[in-house]
């Protein structure tokens, strides 16, 4: 059954950037586009890259391996290399304390 877990503070992220969150063995990477949080898988279908270190530019992050870019606030892939998309987490607000569902 899924769950939600608290990852991290709402302060922590400031807009246009990411943060990388680990519960338990998944690694997930939180943006902050515009004041909403979204939660997709860290790692890029291509190779592995780290999605959260990649470049965020409105919804979109580039992997900084490839160059493969995703939709934060669906984990759909855009362009190639990527051969799909990633996992989208839902989250949700509590307060300050941003929560994901794992």
């Amino acid at each position: 059954m899924a769950e939600y877990v608290k990852v991290a503070k709402a302060g922590e992220i400031e807009p246009g950037t990411a943060k990388l969150v680990q519960v338990g063995d998944k690694k997930i990477a939180l943006f902050n586009v515009d004041g909403s949080y979204y939660a997709i898988d860290d790692t890029c279908t291509h190779r592995g890259g780290p999605l959260s270190d990649g470049m965020l530019d409105g919804k979109h992050v580039t992997c900084p391996w490839h160059g493969a870019i995703f939709d934060v606030t669906t984990g759909q892939n855009i362009t190639p290399p990527a051969p799909g998309p990633v996992t989208s987490f839902k989250l949700r607000l509590s307060g300050d304390d941003i929560e994901v569902q794992v």
